[in-house]
Protein backbone atom coordinates (compact mmCIF):
# COMPACT_ATOMS: atom_id res chain seq x y z
CA UNK A 1 0.00 0.00 0.00
CA UNK A 2 2.92 2.10 0.93
CA UNK A 3 4.57 1.35 -2.64
CA UNK A 4 1.20 2.51 -4.19
CA UNK A 5 0.48 5.29 -3.03
CA UNK A 6 4.06 6.98 -3.52
CA UNK A 7 3.79 5.86 -6.87
CA UNK A 8 0.77 7.81 -7.26
CA UNK A 9 2.39 10.91 -5.83
CA UNK A 10 4.71 10.36 -7.48
CA UNK A 11 2.81 10.72 -11.12
CA UNK A 12 0.59 13.50 -9.86
CA UNK A 13 3.52 15.48 -8.84
CA UNK A 14 4.98 15.13 -12.59
CA UNK A 15 1.64 16.01 -14.00
CA UNK A 16 1.06 18.73 -12.54
CA UNK A 17 4.77 20.08 -12.92
CA UNK A 18 5.34 22.26 -15.83
CA UNK A 19 5.31 20.82 -18.84
CA UNK A 20 3.48 17.81 -16.83
CA UNK A 21 0.20 18.06 -19.61
CA UNK A 22 -1.90 18.38 -16.93
CA UNK A 23 -2.97 21.69 -17.47
CA UNK A 24 -2.48 21.42 -21.52
CA UNK A 25 -5.95 19.38 -21.75
CA UNK A 26 -7.65 21.79 -19.36
CA UNK A 27 -6.98 24.86 -21.72
CA UNK A 28 -7.87 22.39 -24.80
CA UNK A 29 -11.12 21.61 -23.42
CA UNK A 30 -11.48 25.35 -22.64
CA UNK A 31 -10.86 26.75 -25.91
CA UNK A 32 -12.72 24.12 -27.93
CA UNK A 33 -15.99 24.96 -25.87
CA UNK A 34 -15.41 28.77 -25.77
CA UNK A 35 -14.75 28.88 -29.99
CA UNK A 36 -17.44 26.78 -30.64
CA UNK A 37 -20.50 28.93 -30.25
CA UNK A 38 -18.44 31.54 -32.29
CA UNK A 39 -18.26 29.38 -35.63
CA UNK A 40 -21.29 27.40 -34.90
CA UNK A 41 -23.73 30.55 -34.61
CA UNK A 42 -25.83 32.74 -32.07
CA UNK A 43 -28.75 30.58 -32.76
CA UNK A 44 -29.70 29.20 -29.08
CA UNK A 45 -31.88 26.12 -30.51
CA UNK A 46 -29.20 24.97 -32.45
CA UNK A 47 -26.23 25.26 -30.03
CA UNK A 48 -28.60 23.99 -27.37
CA UNK A 49 -28.73 20.60 -29.82
CA UNK A 50 -24.98 20.12 -30.48
CA UNK A 51 -23.97 21.04 -26.88
CA UNK A 52 -24.00 17.16 -25.22
CA UNK A 53 -21.62 16.01 -28.20
CA UNK A 54 -19.34 19.26 -28.59
CA UNK A 55 -18.71 18.69 -24.49
CA UNK A 56 -17.90 15.01 -25.05
CA UNK A 57 -16.00 15.52 -28.05
CA UNK A 58 -13.82 18.27 -26.74
CA UNK A 59 -13.23 16.19 -23.32
CA UNK A 60 -12.23 12.84 -25.51
CA UNK A 61 -9.36 14.57 -27.70
CA UNK A 62 -8.68 16.90 -24.43
CA UNK A 63 -7.67 13.12 -22.54
CA UNK A 64 -5.69 12.42 -25.83
CA UNK A 65 -3.17 14.96 -25.66
CA UNK A 66 -1.11 14.14 -22.64
CA UNK A 67 -1.43 10.34 -23.44
CA UNK A 68 1.62 9.56 -25.34
CA UNK A 69 3.84 10.61 -22.39
CA UNK A 70 2.09 7.99 -19.77
CA UNK A 71 4.68 5.71 -20.54
CA UNK A 72 6.92 7.48 -23.01
CA UNK A 73 9.02 9.64 -19.97
CA UNK A 74 9.51 6.54 -17.77
CA UNK A 75 10.88 4.72 -20.48
CA UNK A 76 13.38 7.12 -21.95
CA UNK A 77 15.27 7.87 -18.46
CA UNK A 78 15.26 4.35 -17.25
CA UNK A 79 12.17 4.48 -14.71
CA UNK A 80 10.06 2.10 -16.30
CA UNK A 81 12.89 -0.53 -15.56
CA UNK A 82 12.90 0.36 -11.84
CA UNK A 83 8.68 0.35 -11.99
CA UNK A 84 9.13 -2.95 -13.58
CA UNK A 85 11.40 -4.63 -11.00
CA UNK A 86 9.46 -3.12 -7.73
CA UNK A 87 7.35 -4.84 -5.51
CA UNK A 88 3.97 -3.70 -7.56
CA UNK A 89 2.90 -5.91 -10.21
CA UNK A 90 3.21 -4.23 -13.61
CA UNK A 91 -0.79 -4.37 -13.77
CA UNK A 92 -0.78 -2.01 -10.77
CA UNK A 93 1.41 0.25 -11.95
CA UNK A 94 -0.73 0.58 -14.85
CA UNK A 95 -3.79 1.00 -13.14
CA UNK A 96 -2.21 3.96 -10.78
CA UNK A 97 -0.79 5.45 -13.86
CA UNK A 98 -3.87 5.91 -15.38
CA UNK A 99 -5.95 7.05 -12.16
CA UNK A 100 -3.12 9.73 -11.58
CA UNK A 101 -3.79 10.83 -15.31
CA UNK A 102 -7.91 10.86 -14.94
CA UNK A 103 -7.12 13.13 -11.81
CA UNK A 104 -4.80 15.58 -13.81
CA UNK A 105 -6.77 15.53 -16.95
CA UNK A 106 -10.14 13.78 -16.49
CA UNK A 107 -11.69 15.19 -13.49
CA UNK A 108 -10.88 18.62 -13.90
CA UNK A 109 -12.74 18.29 -17.25
CA UNK A 110 -15.53 17.23 -15.10
CA UNK A 111 -15.69 20.21 -12.94
CA UNK A 112 -15.46 22.80 -15.26
CA UNK A 113 -18.01 21.09 -17.98
CA UNK A 114 -20.99 22.55 -16.40
CA UNK A 115 -19.54 25.86 -16.57
CA UNK A 116 -18.67 25.95 -20.02
CA UNK A 117 -21.97 24.00 -20.97
CA UNK A 118 -23.15 27.63 -20.06
CA UNK A 119 -21.61 29.24 -23.70
CA UNK A 120 -23.39 25.79 -25.68
CA UNK A 121 -27.10 26.96 -24.21
CA UNK A 122 -27.24 23.29 -22.89
CA UNK A 123 -30.81 22.50 -21.50
CA UNK A 124 -31.04 23.11 -17.77
CA UNK A 125 -32.40 19.21 -17.20
CA UNK A 126 -29.23 17.90 -18.65
CA UNK A 127 -26.57 19.20 -16.38
CA UNK A 128 -26.70 16.59 -14.26
CA UNK A 129 -26.66 13.94 -16.28
CA UNK A 130 -24.12 15.21 -18.42
CA UNK A 131 -21.49 16.19 -15.43
CA UNK A 132 -22.37 11.89 -13.63
CA UNK A 133 -21.79 11.04 -17.60
CA UNK A 134 -18.50 12.94 -17.69
CA UNK A 135 -17.48 11.64 -14.04
CA UNK A 136 -17.96 7.64 -14.75
CA UNK A 137 -17.40 7.81 -18.09
CA UNK A 138 -13.88 9.76 -18.28
CA UNK A 139 -12.04 6.76 -16.55
CA UNK A 140 -12.39 4.70 -19.17
CA UNK A 141 -10.77 7.32 -21.60
CA UNK A 142 -7.55 7.24 -19.22
CA UNK A 143 -7.51 3.72 -19.01
CA UNK A 144 -8.90 2.31 -22.44
CA UNK A 145 -5.70 5.49 -23.50
CA UNK A 146 -3.14 3.64 -21.11
CA UNK A 147 -3.61 0.56 -23.80
CA UNK A 148 -3.11 2.50 -26.73
CA UNK A 149 0.26 4.56 -24.61
CA UNK A 150 1.65 1.16 -23.89
CA UNK A 151 1.31 -0.42 -27.10
CA UNK A 152 3.36 2.52 -28.85
CA UNK A 153 5.63 3.38 -26.44
CA UNK A 154 8.45 2.58 -27.92
CA UNK A 155 7.27 4.36 -30.82
CA UNK A 156 9.11 7.56 -31.52
CA UNK A 157 6.41 10.22 -31.79
CA UNK A 158 3.88 7.73 -32.10
CA UNK A 159 1.26 10.04 -30.60
CA UNK A 160 -0.60 9.83 -34.50
CA UNK A 161 -0.40 5.96 -33.97
CA UNK A 162 -1.72 6.75 -30.44
CA UNK A 163 -5.04 8.29 -31.53
CA UNK A 164 -5.83 5.94 -34.14
CA UNK A 165 -5.87 2.95 -31.85
CA UNK A 166 -7.99 4.35 -28.94
CA UNK A 167 -10.41 6.94 -31.06
CA UNK A 168 -12.43 3.82 -32.21
CA UNK A 169 -12.56 2.36 -28.92
CA UNK A 170 -13.65 6.10 -27.12
CA UNK A 171 -16.48 5.86 -29.38
CA UNK A 172 -19.06 3.87 -27.24
CA UNK A 173 -18.43 5.99 -24.08
CA UNK A 174 -18.92 9.17 -26.07
CA UNK A 175 -22.14 7.59 -27.64
CA UNK A 176 -23.73 7.03 -24.65
CA UNK A 177 -22.48 9.86 -22.59
CA UNK A 178 -23.65 12.61 -25.53
CA UNK A 179 -27.15 10.55 -25.34
CA UNK A 180 -27.70 10.49 -21.50
CA UNK A 181 -27.28 14.40 -21.84
CA UNK A 182 -29.51 14.31 -24.79
CA UNK A 183 -32.59 11.91 -23.34
CA UNK A 184 -32.57 14.42 -19.95
CA UNK A 185 -32.82 17.91 -22.32
CA UNK A 186 -35.21 16.50 -23.97
CA UNK A 187 -37.18 15.30 -20.97
CA UNK A 188 -36.62 11.48 -21.21
CA UNK A 189 -35.14 9.06 -18.75
CA UNK A 190 -31.01 9.15 -19.06
CA UNK A 191 -30.73 6.04 -16.73
CA UNK A 192 -30.16 3.69 -19.95
CA UNK A 193 -27.17 5.14 -21.03
CA UNK A 194 -25.45 6.21 -17.90
CA UNK A 195 -25.89 2.57 -16.80
CA UNK A 196 -24.26 1.56 -20.44
CA UNK A 197 -21.21 4.28 -19.97
CA UNK A 198 -20.80 3.21 -16.30
CA UNK A 199 -20.86 -0.47 -17.68
CA UNK A 200 -17.85 0.23 -20.28
CA UNK A 201 -16.20 2.01 -17.65
CA UNK A 202 -16.30 -1.08 -15.33
CA UNK A 203 -15.31 -3.24 -17.95
CA UNK A 204 -12.38 -1.21 -18.99
CA UNK A 205 -10.66 -0.51 -15.73
CA UNK A 206 -11.12 -4.64 -15.19
CA UNK A 207 -8.99 -5.36 -18.37
CA UNK A 208 -7.06 -2.68 -19.48
CA UNK A 209 -4.29 -2.83 -16.78
CA UNK A 210 -3.51 -6.20 -17.90
CA UNK A 211 -3.73 -5.55 -21.66
CA UNK A 212 -1.28 -2.97 -20.86
CA UNK A 213 0.97 -4.34 -18.56
CA UNK A 214 1.23 -7.35 -21.48
CA UNK A 215 2.31 -4.76 -24.09
CA UNK A 216 4.72 -3.04 -21.23
CA UNK A 217 6.57 -5.90 -20.53
CA UNK A 218 6.82 -6.75 -24.66
CA UNK A 219 8.55 -3.37 -24.97
CA UNK A 220 10.63 -3.91 -22.03
CA UNK A 221 12.38 -7.20 -23.33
Amino acid sequence: MRAARALLLRELALALRSGGGAGLGLAFFLIVLLIAPLGIGPELGLLSRVAPGLIWIAALLACLLSLDRLFQADLEDGSLDVLALSPLPMEAVVALKALAHWLTTGLPLVVAAPVLALTLALPGPAYLPMVIGLLIGTPALSFIGAVGAALTVGIRRGGLLLSLLVLPLYIPTLIFGAQAAIRAGRGLDPATPLLLTGAITLFTLALAPFAAAAALRINLR
